[in-house]
Order: structure tokens, then C-alpha cells, then sequence
């Protein structure tokens, strides 16, 4: 099966307001496009996913992304998180009515292809499926096969929102780099740790501050 990823992106300059603490104003910014970079890079390159949508009205990022291979879709409802993501899947599945279509986060720089390739071949077992972040909480990645539509609940205790809206609960192991996004300080060196993509890696070196 082959998945048409929609991956929201809002404007880098309000972007990863709680990594102030491990990088500077100025900085985040370019901080939050290599994540998504990094996120877009490895995503092409999975053998399961056929295109990646961007939903994104942020000029630099759309640029860049798009020399990248993602196709760029304005954020026209500019309504937030979900009606973002909403609109991407429309707008995906106008052109190709039946695809399945994955919800997939930014801020995902230590993302590896083949463990996306394994999430989403778990997931086309079910009609609606989530994959939970590292911090057992939020959501990463939320599914929708062919007949099904994606109902995004993103946002605080995604998680709970998602299962309660009956999306089956992937239950992997092994695919720490779909899960590990990067909000903080301590995700950015747990991202590290993992190992991230090149943009991420050039933008970071020298930020993080040594654990005591």
C-alpha cells in the first residue's frame, strides 16, 4: 500500500516556542525547518509513501521543502492544527480519491524510513490508527485507509483524544524515530541520541547544553 503523507507546518518565526531554553530567538526558526527537513527527507524515502503534502503558509519553508520533492499546500482555513490537516487530506484526495492518507508531525528529525515504512504497514490493517510519541501523551502519526477519513485530534493528550475517537493504537516496538518529536530541550538531545538527519544536525551542533 501506498500512502499520501500530509505533514502541517506553521510559521517557523512562531515555531518551537518551548525550545527557549536550548536555543535563541533566532535560532529556532531555522531550528524548526531542518526538523521538518530532516522529517520530509526520510519520509520521501520510504518505500510506503507515494507523495508528501505540506500544509504550510510559511514562504521560506515552502521553498525549501518543495526543492525537497513535498508538494506545498496553502493553509487556507487557517484555523489551526486539525483543520490544517483536514485540508491537506482533502486536497491530497481530490486528486487521488481512494489513497490512504497519513497525518505525519514536522518535528520528527531522527525519522527513519524503514521504521516509518513498518508503522504504516501496521497501520493499513485498520480503517483509522495513531501512533503515540515518545512521552506516551501526544500522537505522531494518525492513518486513514482508502474508505476512511482521517478526524485529526491533535493537541494536548492527543493520544487519549485519538483512541477515544476509535482509531486503533499502533503498539510498536523498534520505531523510536516515528515517536521521538521534538518540543523541548530534553527531545531535541533524546532526537540526537537517536541520530538525526543532516539539516538538523548542522542547525543543532553547539546548542544543547551538557547534562549535569
Amino acid at each position: 500500500m501506498q500512502w499520501s503523507l500530509v505533514i502541517p507546518l506553521k510559521s517557523l518565526t512562531r515555531a518551537k516556542s518551548r525550545l527557549a531554553d536550548t536555543a535563541a530567538d533566532g535560532v529556532r526558526p531555522g531550528l524548526a525547518l531542518a526538523f521538518a527537513q530532516d522529517t520530509v527527507a526520510a519520509a520521501l524515502a520510504c518505500t510506503s509513501v507515494a507523495d508528501v503534502a505540506v500544509v504550510t503558509d510559511d514562504e521560506l519553508a515552502a521553498r525549501e521543502l518543495a526543492v525537497l520533492g513535498a508538494r506545498i499546500v496553502p493553509d487556507t482555513p487557517a484555523s489551526g492544527l486539525n483543520a490544517a490537516l483536514a485540508h491537506g487530506a482533502a486536497v491530497v484526495r481530490a486528486v487521488r480519491p481512494r489513497t490512504p492518507v497519513a497525518a505525519l508531525n514536522a518535528d520528527l528529525p531522527a525519522l527513519r524510513p524503514a521504521e516509518l515504512a513498518a508503522v504504516l504497514g501496521a497501520a493499513a490493517e485498520f480503517s483509522r490508527a495513531f501512533l503515540a510519541d515518545a512521552a506516551q501523551l501526544g500522537t505522531t502519526l494518525l492513518t486513514a485507509g482508502p474508505e476512511g477519513e482521517l478526524r485529526p485530534e491533535f493537541g494536548i493528550d492527543s493520544r487519549s483524544r485519538h483512541r477515544a475517537s476509535g482509531a486503533e493504537e499502533l503498539g510498536l516496538a523498534g520505531v523510536d524515530s516515528v515517536r521521538q518529536d521534538v518540543d523541548t530541550g530534553d527531545d531535541l538531545r533524546a532526537a540526537l541520541a537517536l541520530g538525526v538527519g543532516p539539516y538538523t544536525a548542522a542547525v543543532s551542533a553547539g546548542l544543547l547544553i551538557p547534562d549535569s
